[in-house]
């Protein structure tokens, strides 16, 4: 394999993954953002922790989805992270796009 079809590779499971995440985010509340991931949950715990004169985060997350482009299986029943790194959480603004019940919002 050249270093061109792996770059086109990468590419082509970064694309792949940008889709998923865009097909899955209506299902969750909360974005985490940790130095080395980025979630979607729909419960999040942050617990700071400090011990031996160094603070961290315990991050504890519930029905989640994980930015991963190695992981075969993304979705994540729970999770806990450990980070001495910034911890940001932010609650998803629903969408104001309502599909009518009985059908498309473009008419018949």
């Amino acid at each position: 394999m050249s270093a061109e079809d792996l770059e086109r590779y990468e590419t082509d499971m970064e694309l792949a993954l940008y889709r998923e995440y865009r097909d899955v985010v209506g299902l969750f509340s909360h974005v985490v953002e940790t130095e080395r991931r980025f979630y979607l949950a729909n419960e999040v715990d942050v617990q700071v922790r400090t011990g031996g004169g160094e603070t961290w985060f315990e991050v504890t997350m519930a029905d989640a989805w994980v930015w991963d482009v190695y992981r075969p299986a993304r979705f994540i029943k729970k999770a806990r992270v450990i980070t001495f790194k910034d911890v940001n959480v932010e609650e998803l603004a629903k969408s104001d796009l309502q599909i009518p019940d009985g059908g498309s919002p473009f008419g018949k």
